[in-house]
């Protein structure tokens, strides 16, 4: 079984995209009903697993400055398109998802709740299975 504690930004890390493997930091993020929602700023990879777990999407702010963040689980990714990564839910149900800071040290348990906010199973649960819809994103 994974262990939450081993999520670092892929940034962070001395891992890189393979070269023939799409990178999706940078893309738009756009909702169930076709809206843009933000941009991928980060990814939050499983270091143990090699594996994507959440993206960071910014919204708002100009420049990147006074953005906001949030994470969103891989598992609520429907489609992955060459300049838009595509998520299970509208604009409007996003007013309450939990923020997130990328420059402060995170609880791994704050992990818990977004995936409870997403509604899907977090992948260091028991019998957890790696969405299909992100398979086009490689490990890294």
């Amino acid at each position: 079984m994974a262990d939450k504690s081993t999520l670092v930004n892929l940034g962070d890390t001395s891992s890189t995209i393979p070269d023939d493997q799409p990178d999706v930091r940078g893309r738009t993020v756009v909702d169930a009903d076709g809206e843009e929602v933000g941009e991928v700023d980060e990814l939050l990879v499983d270091a143990a697993e090699s594996q994507v777990r959440m993206l960071c999407v910014k919204h708002g702010g100009f420049l990147g400055i006074g953005a906001d963040h949030f994470l969103v689980p891989v598992d609520a990714v429907t489609s992955v398109e060459p300049e838009a990564v595509h998520i299970d839910r509208e604009r409007s149900k996003l007013t309450d998802v939990p923020g997130y800071d990328p420059d402060v040290e995170h609880d791994p348990d704050e992990y818990d709740g977004v995936y409870k906010w997403w509604g899907y199973p977090s992948y260091w649960s028991a019998g957890y299975i790696y969405p299909i819809t992100f398979k086009d994103v490689p490990p890294y």
